[in-house]
């Protein structure tokens, strides 16, 4: 195997079935830490159907919404260590939440990085009549401080920490309001009882298309391929660079082996030709890393984010 790059080798033989002795009695579970519909749950579903051929075993999706990822991420780091469970983590579960949530029930080290699947910004979502670009809704907010609401899935989820971020750069102040997940922000938004959305990809692009909301903004450092006319939040307030994560991680101390297995099944879903584009449709940036580059990924984030969080001085 001299001339086979080793990386390229273990790949090819995720496709093989698991040896009788490594297959786990029960179907593997992707727990999604969300309600059905939003980002991360149209992720993991796209995700499970790909990963069972690799595995020879059928992979099913669980949501276990609720407290910004807590109840979905305790129940992973608290299963049995065996491969059968895997989190789908978003940026809240590991690099927001253990600097401002007290008593947080889970540590980094309850968990083991399988791979980080893709990074995603935000978008800022106006209705229709709302502002049209970042100046009206400074204009706006600073007309009626504190009265301008957005929706976020908890005062500690990401989405709630980007909004906050771009509000204090922006200088203007605006009211959270709370809900379990991207579908009833939707359905307040639409029927004009929410002013504002900052929201992923998957839930901001059908709604901007179809012109039932309009993209004023995106949190991203750069701006996103196919939405070139829309600018960042970034391109005039320079800290204002917001951008989540969605990455599968199992219970620490799952043997080695097993965590490799289901690497490389991610990886070869992942890369299978048609889920680049679905997932570039839904607003992310594929990554497909190793667990290595997962582990290192997540200590920077975490870092950097704990820097901010402290500035901003947010505690729950």
């Amino acid at each position: 195997m001299t001339d086979i790059p080793r990386r390229a080798a273990l790949l090819a033989a995720a496709l093989l079935p698991l040896p009788a002795l490594a297959q786990p009695a029960r179907p593997v579970t992707i727990v999604v830490p969300f309600p059905p519909g939003g980002s991360t749950d149209v992720t993991a579903r796209l995700l499970a159907e790909r990963m069972a051929a690799p595995l020879g075993l059928p992979v099913q999706v669980e949501n276990r919404p609720g407290a910004a990822t807590v109840i979905g991420a305790e129940h992973v780091a608290r299963s049995a260590p065996d491969g059968h469970t895997v989190l789908i983590a978003s940026g809240s579960t590991l690099t927001i939440n253990p600097h401002i949530v007290r008593n947080l029930p889970y540590r980094r080290e309850d968990f083991a990085p399988v791979t980080l699947i893709s990074t995603l910004p935000f978008a800022i979502v106006a209705r229709p009549g709302g502002p049209r670009s970042l100046d009206e809704l400074i204009e706006r907010a600073r007309a009626r401080p504190g009265q301008i609401t957005y929706g976020t899935n908890g005062p500690s989820s990401f989405n709630n920490i980007a909004a906050v971020l771009v509000s204090e750069q922006l200088g203007i102040r605006m009211q959270d309001i709370t809900y379990r997940g991207d579908a009833q922000q939707v359905h307040d938004f639409l029927g004009g009882r929410l002013d504002l959305l900052v929201v992923g990809g998957s839930t901001a692009i059908p709604l901007h298309r179809d012109g039932r909301g309009r993209i004023i903004a995106w949190t991203g450092e750069g701006r996103m391929p196919g939405f070139e006319e829309i600018p960042t939040v970034a391109e005039r307030w320079p800290q204002a660079v917001a951008v989540t994560w969605f990455g599968l991680l199992v219970p620490a101390r799952t043997p080695s082996a097993m965590v490799e297995r289901l690497h490389l099944a991610a990886v070869a879903a992942l890369r299978a030709g048609d889920l680049a584009p679905r997932l570039a449709a839904e607003g992310q940036s594929l990554i497909a890393s190793t667990p290595e580059e997962f582990a290192a990924f997540l200590d920077r984030e975490s870092e950097r984010w704990g820097a901010v969080l402290r500035r901003m001085d947010l505690q729950l």
